[in-house]
């Protein structure tokens, strides 16, 4: 029932809060009252992305892992693994700085007007004779060419110069 969400919803808040402690009692209360091992893994795998990001890239790998090893082995034995990732978690850096950006990206899209604007030629796959006649691929820099990283614009044209980590949802 709500209980469900409620004690979901506390674990979360508890591991954003970096409360290792209230963290591990909402995973015990929850994997003592019969949750489901993997639907408490999963919300870890989301949790590491949403509130850890790119603070602790290690974070995802985390999560997986312990997704996978509840799989292969179920409960009771891997109430250690989930309390592992639990504890790391909490006491994880956290940063939403790529949950933001990519809510800002989905908002521009949802927000434009008309068709959206092509991809740029020289951003084109160009398999054909015909693809390449037409523009395709052409001026385009091979990065892994270069010693230096080069100039070159991979937004199209409407949207040079925005910066989707920059930009305030409304």
């Amino acid at each position: 029932g709500e209980e469900h969400y409620n004690c979901i919803s506390a674990l979360h808040k508890s591991m954003r809060g970096s409360d290792e402690n209230a963290s591990l009692y909402w995973l015990a209360r929850m994997l003592e009252g019969g949750e489901d091992p993997l639907y408490v893994a999963r919300r870890l795998v989301r949790f590491a992305s949403e509130d850890i990001g790119l603070a602790d890239p290690l974070a995802l790998t985390q999560a997986v892992a312990a997704y996978q090893g509840c799989h292969f082995i179920g409960m009771p034995e891997c109430e250690v693994i989930l309390a592992q990732c639990v504890v790391y978690f909490a006491r994880a850096p956290k940063s939403i700085e790529v949950y933001r950006a990519y809510g800002n990206v989905k908002e521009c899209l949802r927000m434009h007007t008309g068709p959206l604007p092509p991809v740029p030629l020289h951003l084109r796959n160009a398999p054909t004779r015909l693809m390449k006649n037409l523009g395709y691929g052409k001026g385009y820099k091979y990065n892994p060419m270069y010693k230096e990283p080069v100039e070159q614009d991979y937004l199209p044209e409407e949207l040079k110069g925005t910066d989707f980590f920059k930009e305030q949802k409304t």
